[in-house]
């Protein structure tokens, strides 16, 4: 990383432009678990959504993932599955083992959320550097995800802001702010830190194979 550091000093005096930071080639980078991603807050719930939670707290069968559909943005995120970072030119792509084998594409090249997004499970996504930092502004999802396993619930109003930091070879940081007004009187914010497999690979996982045993 230091050495990254110092070709981009030296390519800044140049007048050269510095590289984006490499974000995880060559392996695949695991999230630690996290079921509850409100830990100790008392998210700012509005009255309906609170006792939405209840309920899915009650009962799973309200969880959609558990029929093998896609589990949503941040929850993708907070579960114990490998997934693959792959960078190109105007997009970077987010390749998940779990979570029905899904991806997001993140849109680099400057373009605009669309006006009236179809509502889909993942949302629209664009991106911009901030430094050694990747922000991801997502809009457009669904309201059939929840925001996590303890079963926050959500709107198709759902704004997610991303910020992942390679801090080391080994470690990243996630950072996520969660603007939902039809759920949430304000936003709040969930952390955690991922973890690099150099040399990891993503391997066939077919949920509908565990529905059928």
């Amino acid at each position: 990383m230091k050495a990254r550091w110092i070709v981009g000093v030296f390519a800044a005096a140049l007048g050269m432009a510095q590289a984006p930071p490499d974000l995880g080639s060559g392996g695949v980078w695991m999230p630690q678990s996290l079921a509850d991603i409100a830990g100790k807050i008392d998210p700012p719930f509005l009255p309906w959504a609170k006792q939405r939670f209840l309920e899915n707290q009650a009962s799973k069968q309200n969880d959609t993932a558990s029929r093998c559909l896609p589990p949503g943005v941040p929850r993708i995120m907070f579960q114990a599955r490998p997934f693959e970072i792959v960078q190109t030119e105007n997009r970077i792509l987010f390749v998940y083992e779990g979570g029905a084998h899904v991806w997001r594409q993140v849109w680099m090249d400057g373009r605009a959320h669309p006006k009236d997004p179809n509502p889909n499970w993942l949302g629209h996504s664009t991106g911009k550097w901030d430094a050694e930092t990747l922000v991801v502004d997502s809009v457009g999802f669904n309201d059939k995800t929840w925001l996590d396993d303890a079963g926050h619930p959500h709107t198709k109003q759902l704004h997610v802001t991303e910020r992942l930091t390679r801090t080391s070879q080994a470690k990243m940081m996630y950072e996520v702010t969660i603007d939902d007004p039809g759920a949430y009187a304000r936003a709040w914010m969930a952390s955690s830190t991922l973890s690099f497999k150099k040399g990891g690979r993503l391997a066939e996982d077919i949920c509908l194979d565990k529905l059928s045993k």
